[in-house]
């Protein structure tokens, strides 16, 4: 087979997981459309199919394993000719994959990514160019938002936690690349930036010896066209009174904080290896929502860790219900293999952790549910995402809704376009989706 014909395979991808690892498809995209391949939205038309992984907890093992195994059934119908499959399950697995799933042509570790074009080339034994390949992204988002990884790996080693078993130790991309990365996003059209990473609010610590969040945030917003900055995953004990201050002053960072708490109570957040303890977490929420209340508070809270008593489920609560998350996510504790909770004693059972999940997600609908009273009838800047042909209906998100992760938003409106920030009204709430009219 030649280049040319080998060219002529369309090639599909399939991504799981976190918006980091959608940000590591999207460099894979680019450097196969850059290489010439054709790329499409379904598997179903595709000869060439990636399978971009995640193995964060079980359910997501699972959601990668139903992948691998529904793309082998295409592949065994005579409707695929080749599977690849990369991101964290190779990680976790690498010799057994081979052996569980023969039908995959390849399993390519994270580090290998950009290697996939030759990959493809040498599985249809065809001779890679050795040109010099360009870099960039081919945007999975609407075009109106856009995520930027600035660091890979994680130093926190939670006890629960696979991640810096799978993505190593915590490793900040330099300012400048940084820098660059934006402006060309920009200069395609996006108006939303999100900074992602395991821990934001580490950034720089590794590769300049001392933080520098402020600083790369100081030069994003300096990007002329750049109308909005959001920060994901904000760990507590970086909070300083310094990044609220410029998070809460600064007019393009999006008034929002994402912040992981994962408990209340003492004893299990040190079981956890969090690095703030119970006090100093209650001083910190309630100096947000004591000073800087127009930022939205996002959280996210493990339920039946081991150890975790009716006591301290009931602290937990307690704390939920005094606090008034904007919103909070609730998760089961899962037992990772490789994990230091793993061979931890006083395992919760299967039946109280989803007791206790139900209970927490009903108390936090109820705190949601009274603050909805204060929303509806509110106007917002809300960020166009797309046109719904269905309902008619444009799509988007405001500040204080990052697409992705919080409630949907459908504005009545016409003549708009994505990437226009216009003033809405709030009208409704579905349970899923606010409506709203564009003022």
């Amino acid at each position: 087979m030649t280049k040319e014909e080998l060219l002529q395979k369309k090639v599909s991808a399939i991504s799981l997981g976190c918006d980091k690892n959608r940000v590591d498809l999207e460099k894979i995209l680019f450097a196969l459309k850059n290489d010439g391949f054709n790329i499409v939205d379904s598997p179903n038309e595709a000869q060439i199919v990636i399978v971009n992984t995640c193995a964060f907890i079980l359910p997501a093992k699972q959601e990668s394993i139903d992948a691998i195994i529904e793309m082998e059934f295409l592949k065994n119908q005579g409707k695929l000719e080749k599977i690849l499959v990369t991101g964290c399950f190779p990680e976790r697995n690498f010799e057994d994959l081979k052996q569980n799933f023969p039908n995959v042509d390849a399993f390519i570790r994270i580090k290998d990514n950009d290697k996939i074009p030759q990959v493809i080339s040498n599985l249809y034994s065809v001779k890679e160019s050795s040109s010099k390949k360009q870099t960039g992204r081919l945007l999975t988002t609407p075009g109106s938002y856009a995520f930027l990884k600035i660091a890979e790996g994680c130093n926190n080693a939670c006890s629960y936690c696979i991640i810096p078993r799978i993505r190593g130790r915590y490793k900040s991309a330099e300012i400048n690349k940084l820098i660059d990365e934006a402006e060309t996003l920009v200069k395609n059209g996006v108006k939303e930036i999100i900074l992602v990473a395991q821990d934001v609010s580490r950034y720089g610590e590794d590769l300049y010896g001392e933080n520098k969040l402020i600083e790369l945030l100081k030069k994003l917003v300096k990007i002329k066209e750049l109308k909005w900055i959001r920060l994901h995953y904000l760990y507590p004990e970086k909070l300083t009174p310094e990044l609220l201050e410029f998070i809460n002053t600064e007019e393009k960072i999006c008034k929002y904080i994402d912040v992981p708490l994962q408990h209340i109570d003492d004893k299990i957040l040190k079981s956890m290896r969090r690095r703030l303890d119970e006090d100093n977490t209650r001083k910190l929420i309630a100096n947000i929502k004591q000073n800087y209340k127009n930022l939205a508070l996002r959280t996210t809270f493990i339920v039946g860790y081991p150890g975790e008593t009716a006591h301290s489920f009931k602290k937990l609560c307690n704390f939920i219900q005094t606090a008034e998350f904007d919103y909070a996510g609730f998760f089961p504790y899962y037992k990772e293999e490789n994990t230091a909770s793993y061979f931890m004693k006083n395992q919760v059972s299967k039946f109280t952790k989803q007791f206790r999940l139900n209970k927490a997600k009903k108390l936090q609908s109820k705190i949601f549910n009274n603050k909805l009273k204060k929303l509806i009838g509110k106007e917002v800047d809300a960020l166009i995402d797309g046109f719904d042909f269905n309902t008619g209906l444009y799509f988007g998100h405001t500040q204080t809704l990052s697409p992705n992760t919080d409630f949907g938003l459908l504005i009545e409106g016409e003549n708009l376009k994505v990437g226009d920030i216009v003033k809405v009204k709030l009208t409704n709430f579905d349970g899923n989706n606010f409506g709203g009219v564009r003022i």
